[in-house]
């Protein structure tokens, strides 16, 4: 007879505490809402305090726990900060949602130093440093995790049209860093798994419509998703439930591209 229940499946993240980073906008917005709603004690960072604050006030007044933590992924000492915040908060980080990230939006050719420096940073050196800030507390207190870093499409393909070389390639990144880290700590029961999202609703999608036009139409199914349409993703690789998975990647994209 097996120990588990039939169907071994709970979204209840009641005594987890989990560290999202992007919550100011977008797909990570509702990523905090999401686990707050589940149970989980919510550490929402970003670099904008008062959207930080407002969405604190409505995951609260929605009945769930939240603490605002301004966090600038670029420095490592913030990141460092934040951690050591959010752990004086609730106790040590059991859900890590690597979410924040920006685009480039300009030719590789033309792009400054300032421009490259800042999106590798956001994008991959800081997941690194967070991601490794967090196991080494996991480690040090012998408690299992749960990582999920947002990666994208993007990671597995581009155009000559969409300029976005350094963001491709740093969405590529996350996709080999989740895999090596996945096989480093699966001793220290620490899952690390990847979600790569298509089109999605965002303030970065905005600025990428303004720019290039409605890229939808030439989808099969002519949208643009909904982050809430990402839920049951998120929800199934940090429930309890997921513990075998672990290095996987996880494609969301509504079919909108080739394989």
């Amino acid at each position: 007879m097996s120990d588990f229940a039939n169907p071994n499946f709970s979204i209840d993240l009641t005594g987890q505490v989990a560290f999202v980073t992007g919550t100011t906008s977008g797909l990570g917005r509702r990523f905090a809402q999401v686990l707050a709603k589940c149970g989980a004690s919510v550490v929402a960072t970003g670099r904008r305090t008062d959207r930080l604050n407002e969405l604190a006030q409505e995951i609260r007044a929605a009945g769930g726990i939240c603490e605002p933590i301004t966090l600038d992924m670029t420095d490592r000492q913030s990141i460092r900060q934040a951690v050591d915040k959010a752990e004086e908060k609730f106790g040590t980080v059991t859900i890590l949602v690597n979410n924040a990230g920006i685009p480039d939006a300009q030719r590789a050719v033309k792009m400054s130093d300032e421009l490259i420096d800042k999106v590798f940073d956001t994008n991959l050196t800081g997941p690194w440093f967070l991601s490794c800030e967090i196991a080494r507390r996991l480690i040090k207190s012998e408690l299992p995790g749960r990582m999920v870093n947002i990666s994208s499409i993007a990671a597995f393909t581009t155009t000559a049209q969409s300029a976005a070389a350094l963001y491709a390639t740093t969405k590529s990144g996350i996709v080999r860093m989740t895999e090596a880290l996945a096989v480093e700590w699966a001793r220290f029961n620490i899952n690390v798994n990847c979600i790569a999202p298509g089109a999605f609703s965002s303030e970065m999608m905005d600025g990428m419509l303004e720019r290039i036009g409605d890229i939808s139409v030439g989808f099969p199914r002519k949208r643009i998703c909904d982050p809430a349409q990402m839920d049951s993703t998120l929800l199934f690789l940090v429930s309890p439930s997921s513990e075998c998975v672990t290095g996987t990647v996880i494609k969301v994209d509504d079919g909108q591209g080739s394989r």
